[in-house]
């Protein structure tokens, strides 16, 4: 059996001298705070403070990172325990089913995925030897064991991975019971909710038009009329910020394409999409339209606006048939910002009082778009490496394609993104070590003084991400 051992140097640069300075850094900042604005962790775990229920249910089925790469090797998600729409087999046996995955590990090497689970499984569970068919039953009993005990429960873990903030994400129509539940319960722990309003935005969604129905029965309103409509919303963006302690919005559309149409057309375009049947330019201009919309009331409430183009989502219509969204089957496209943005930033471009925060699947778009963008713009600020680039290297790229054009405080220092709640400890260690890597190579190059990169290292991990998000 392999030792798991995390190395004190990993991923800090291999020349001595620049390693010094990386690791002089880390030091500073390793053991800091967490700050976790934008994620998907469920809040339902918070709320109850249950014990996790097992290795398979905590570790495998919420992270789409996980079940794409054992997809990719003609692993059905029936044999992973997942239940399909049909009804088709599925397997049920949770030691089965973690033995499948143990197996397979070995296809998880060189992928963040890999780095995640294995931080995991050497700092919250102590375990020392790498996961593998021959030792799948140790780790599953290990790990199953310390999950029903008290320090293992959600709220000792997050406070025991020293988390600050962390943001939850719920649709526009969620009641927000849980994050009711997690206030009222006197826990310090600040879980936050993030406003997701693509259920009640997207022309394209099956559940539109029902959507639109349920929008106005909570809200007591009606959205027939444009002007109820974006009532509606605005009460809703109201109810989140007083009920779940919401700073942010959160907007996952295909492309970043914004508009900015005069009161008529955009009364016969939302009466057009209402009624459904209308064309596919149609449901892009109205997301469009609402990208604008939401920055205007972004600037009315002080909500965080957060855009994230460039998802081909569901590419696989069978599996999205089957077993539904966030499988694994989400693909990343090539997508625009300058043309696209233009018509929103005309209007709030220049404004302090907005604050959009940008990401992208296109890395192609970082120096040539998203950079220049950043570093002019009042109220754009550039998002981290994201989703497929949330990686050693994915980092590293996007700090070399743009800290020469937006610098590193038109960005908002790291987030994590994950539904994964043990991954979250992982990831912003691997982003403290790879800025850190990076603020050397400028200290051994003397582009950056000792003292102005141990700053930023700060700045980077704690600082910036609590500002961008207003927390």
């Amino acid at each position: 059996m392999a030792e798991l051992h995390l190395h004190p140097d990993r991923f800090l640069p291999t020349d001595p001298a620049t390693r010094a300075i990386a690791r002089q850094l880390l030091d500073a900042v390793e053991a800091s705070p967490i700050i976790s604005p934008h994620g998907h962790t469920d809040p339902r775990w918070f709320a109850r403070d249950e014990p996790f229920e097992d290795a398979v249910s905590l570790l495998l089925w919420p992270d789409h990172y996980v079940l794409r790469m054992l997809y990719s090797r003609g692993i059905g998600l029936g044999e992973l325990g997942l239940k399909a729409a049909d009804a088709g087999p599925v397997e049920t046996d949770r030691r089965k089913i973690w033995r499948l995955f143990a197996a397979n590990y070995f296809l998880f090497r060189g992928t963040p995925s890999r780095i995640w689970l294995d931080h995991a499984f050497a700092t919250v569970f102590g375990l020392e030897v790498s996961l593998d068919a021959q030792n799948a039953d140790h780790y599953f009993d290990l790990i199953n064991a310390r999950l029903a005990t008290p320090q293992f429960r959600p709220r000792a873990l997050f406070e025991a991975f020293n988390i600050d903030a962390l943001a939850t994400t719920e649709g526009a129509l969620d009641p927000l019971d849980h994050h009711s539940q997690i206030r009222d319960s006197g826990w310090k722990g600040r879980v936050i909710t993030t406003f997701r309003p693509d259920d009640v935005v997207d022309p394209d969604r099956e559940d539109f038009a029902r959507n639109l129905d349920l929008l106005a029965d909570l809200t007591g309103g009606e959205t027939d009329t444009f002007e109820g409509y974006l009532a509606a919303i605005a009460q809703r963006r109201l109810y989140f910020r007083e009920v779940g302690g919401a700073t942010a919005t959160d907007h996952g559309h295909p492309s970043a394409r914004t508009a900015d149409l005069d009161p008529g057309e955009r009364r016969r375009l939302f009466d057009r999409v209402r009624k459904g049947g209308g064309k596919a330019e149609d449901a892009e201009l109205f997301r469009a339209q609402m990208l604008t919309e939401m920055a205007a009331m972004s600037v009315e409430d002080g909500m965080v606006m957060q855009l994230h183009p460039g998802s081909y989502r569901n590419h696989n219509p069978w599996l999205f048939k089957h077993y539904g969204r966030d499988r694994g089957a989400d693909i990343p496209r090539r997508v625009g910002f300058v043309e696209e943005l233009k018509p929103l930033l005309d209007r709030f471009g220049n404004s302090s009082a907005l604050k959009l925060i940008l990401f992208t699947l296109d890395e192609s778009a970082y120096a040539r778009e998203l950079a220049p963008l950043a570093g002019h713009y009042p109220a754009l600020t550039l998002g981290p490496a994201w989703w497929f680039h949330d990686s050693a290297e994915g980092m590293m790229r996007y700090r070399r394609q743009t800290t020469e054009t937006a610098g590193f405080y038109n960005t908002a220092g790291f987030n994590d993104d994950t539904r994964a709640f043990l991954s979250i400890p992982a990831r912003h260690n691997l982003a403290r070590r790879m800025d850190c890597a990076y603020l050397a190579e400028l200290v051994a190059s003397h582009r950056l003084s000792p003292s102005e990169a141990m700053e930023t290292a700060i700045d980077l991990t704690y600082r910036l991400p609590k500002a961008a998000y207003r927390l």
